[in-house]
């Protein structure tokens, strides 16, 4: 199955942030935070304007970005735990980022 979000909405896949600290402490499962980065996956068509034209969207599929803690609504597509959210929940672009590396 797959899913192709509409007009300004994107569908996000979480990269998972690292397991140690910069001191070398592991944080266990337990005490993480979700990760507020992730991998685009999908974009729809744009939104549109008081004209009826189609705005694009500023983000494409496979750029990393930096979203809210808790912005998105988390869906399951093939067993893989995914968010969609509006472009406006997008905080910015990781620059020099491509792809993600280690996948939620």
């Amino acid at each position: 199955m797959q899913i192709k979000p509409l007009y300004d909405r994107v569908l996000v896949r979480r990269i998972e942030e690292e397991e140690k600290t910069a001191g070398g402490i592991i944080i266990p499962d337990n005490a993480k935070e979700k990760p507020t980065r992730g991998e685009i996956v999908s974009v729809g068509q744009g939104s549109r304007d008081e004209n009826g034209n189609i705005q694009p969207l500023a983000v494409k599929a496979g750029d990393v970005v930096l979203f809210a803690k808790w912005g998105g609504t988390e869906v399951k597509v093939n067993g893989e735990e995914l968010l969609i959210m509006k472009e406006s929940d997008i905080l910015g672009i990781v620059e020099g980022e491509a792809g993600a590396q280690k996948a939620a």
